[in-house]
């Protein structure tokens, strides 16, 4: 199946700022590249979601992480253990979402979305004040 230029255009804007927020700041497959192909492609919430996942096992972390590793901020015993519970949860988490409707997924994505941004806020606003 071929794909239409602009199709491959906004694929690989979606990965270019994905990697650059994964990077950045840690994030990337829910925060950028989900809402993306919802919004811009007209995928599902569950093929978004499915697809961002594929994202994920692909080694497209490996380069971000080598320069994390390099500077020592990297806690492995953490990653290692935090790793097999993200398996058994994303098991379990998939079977869950497929069994709901994707607007229920998706008003739930959503509210955890709005929730994490006002606590990063408020939290920046505290570090901000107290640093300076």
């Amino acid at each position: 199946m071929a794909l239409a230029p602009m199709t491959i255009l906004i694929l690989l804007l979606i990965g270019f700022f994905g990697g650059i927020l994964s990077g950045f700041v840690g994030i990337g497959g829910g925060v950028i590249i989900v809402p993306s192909l919802v919004f811009f492609l007209g995928l599902t919430q569950h093929q978004a979601q499915g697809t961002s996942l594929l994202v994920l096992v692909l080694p497209v972390v490996g380069l971000a992480l080598l320069n994390y590793w390099k500077t020592n901020n990297v806690n492995l015993s953490y990653g290692l253990i935090i790793a097999g519970a993200f398996v058994v949860g994303g098991f379990f988490g998939s079977k869950l979402s497929l069994r709901m409707s994707p607007g229920i997924v998706k008003l739930i994505f959503g509210i955890i979305m709005a929730y994490v941004a006002f606590q990063l806020i408020v939290t920046g606003i505290k570090t901000i004040n107290q640093d300076g």
